[in-house]
């Protein structure tokens, strides 16, 4: 286990790099996660899509027997609410996208392809933005920092 003798430090926005290593992690990552899921959330709102949307999407096209409580269990822990994964479902039937077969299993329709297609273009230059100035491997390193105080977080946390 390695351990730090670093002291933290309050927030704050305008610290130097040199300070970097006191800021509390829960700030900045939440920070980041406010910046990327804005700036996500606008961009796809210009085309008339969300998240939870477009992941439905990339679940029904990996294929299997996707039901709704597929989806509804894979978005689980990254939807905003519970009901999001059901709404998504709606409207993409709604829409065209996804047809229900009469075992109640989700497919995509060659709208909803050819809509997936879009999407995944315009998802492709939002990341492109996200990440510029980062390389893969800097990109990588922070990733395993984030997965690395998420499994220690957990393993103190009681169940």
């Amino acid at each position: 286990m390695t351990t730090t003798t670093t002291v933290p430090a309050p927030a704050d926005p305008a610290v130097t790099d040199e300070d970097l290593a006191s800021q509390p992690v829960g700030y900045w990552s939440g920070v980041v996660h406010r910046a990327v899921i804005r700036h996500i959330r606008d961009a796809m709102a210009r085309v008339d899509v969300t998240q939870p949307q477009w992941w439905t999407l990339n679940r029904v096209d990996a294929g299997g027997d996707v039901t709704r409580e597929v989806i509804a269990a894979g978005l689980a822990e990254v939807a905003d609410t519970p009901y999001d994964a059901g709404r998504a479902v709606d409207t993409l039937l709604h829409r065209g996208w996804l047809r229900l077969d009469d075992a109640q299993r989700l497919h995509l329709t060659d709208d909803g392809r050819a809509a997936k297609a879009r999407i995944k273009a315009l998802v492709t230059d939002v990341r492109a933005r996200i990440h510029a100035g980062i390389t893969d491997d800097e990109y990588v390193a922070a990733l395993k920092v984030l997965r690395r105080m998420t499994d220690n977080v957990r393993a103190v946390t009681p169940a």
